[in-house]
């Protein structure tokens, strides 16, 4: 079970200790938001909301035990920078829902992202269908990707948002690989309450810049991270012309040299995913 009893909730912050990471494989889901170095320095907390002060009523919905601390995220490589990704996040059963709009994350069914480039296609597409992963009903949004016209990969990612904050979490992916039209294999897969994991912050309500924190926390399956370096930046692609747009470097400690930098845009969402951009979104 992924839900357990606790009194009050926990200021929902993006704290920035150091961190460690495990060894895993790594998956991603494309939809998601990462900073420059700076000297090492005492721990500090960036807040992702201003919170209310009263104490929720609800249950918290954490994926270990009640009155338990969940054990951080081991890293496997030293990040240079020793500000640390959040891998811990604060919020209620009650205040999260399957459909809503985050200022750059739109979670509302029928809502679909078209991406063109080099061969290859990426369809984005918010399901009119919810998943229940623990005590939280997420909303399924597929990806569904090819490449020279061959289907390559079909994913299954389960989000809900903070009817509070406009946080969007990510509750985990089931994933389809093909290769020549068969299914090889579901590399990648993983459910928040299952084998260690736990939701992690797909894109804050609020972005902050310099934020880090985990999109996934999953060991064995995915440990993708993000840090917010910009909310000002102009791009442009088939869809159009977009300003005041958020940048977000994505890294992961499974692969301390490799890093990915996404843009999106307000109200619309993700404007690329590495070679493809953005050709069409909307409703259907």
């Amino acid at each position: 079970m992924l839900a357990g009893p606790e009194p009050l909730a926990r200021s929902a912050s993006l704290a920035l200790p150091s961190s460690n990471l495990a060894e895993t494989s790594h998956k991603e889901f494309r939809m998601c938001p990462s900073h420059p170095s700076s000297p090492a320095r005492e721990p500090v907390r960036v807040p992702v909301q201003s919170l209310a002060a009263p104490a929720l009523a609800a249950l918290l919905l954490l994926p270990y035990p009640a009155g338990s601390e969940p054990p951080p995220v081991q890293d496997g490589a030293q990040d240079k920078d020793a500000r640390a990704f959040t891998d811990q996040f604060d919020y209620a059963v009650g205040e999260l829902a399957s459909s809503g709009t985050n200022p750059y994350f739109v979670l509302e069914p029928g809502y679909v992202l078209s991406f063109e480039g080099k061969g290859e296609t990426l369809t984005i597409t918010v399901l009119d269908e919810t998943k229940k992963v623990g005590d939280v009903e997420t909303r399924v949004v597929e990806e569904r990707e090819t490449d020279d016209g061959e289907l390559v990969e079909v994913s299954r990612n389960y989000f809900a948002i903070s009817k509070r904050t406009n946080d969007v979490y990510y509750f985990g992916e089931d994933v389809d690989n093909y290769s020549d039209g068969k299914l090889t294999d579901h590399g990648g897969s993983w459910l928040a309450g299952q084998n260690g994991a736990r939701a992690g912050l797909l894109m804050p309500g609020t972005p902050l810049l310099g934020a880090r924190h985990y999109q996934e926390v999953a060991p064995g399956a995915a440990l993708d991270r993000a840090e917010i370096q910009s909310l000002s930046e102009t791009r442009e692609t088939p869809a159009g012309k977009f300003e005041r747009v958020l940048k977000v470097e994505e890294t992961t400690p499974l692969e301390p040299d490799e890093k990915e930098h996404k843009y999106y845009a307000r109200g619309v969402g993700l404007l690329g995913d590495g070679g493809m951009k953005l050709t069409k979104y909307g409703k259907k």
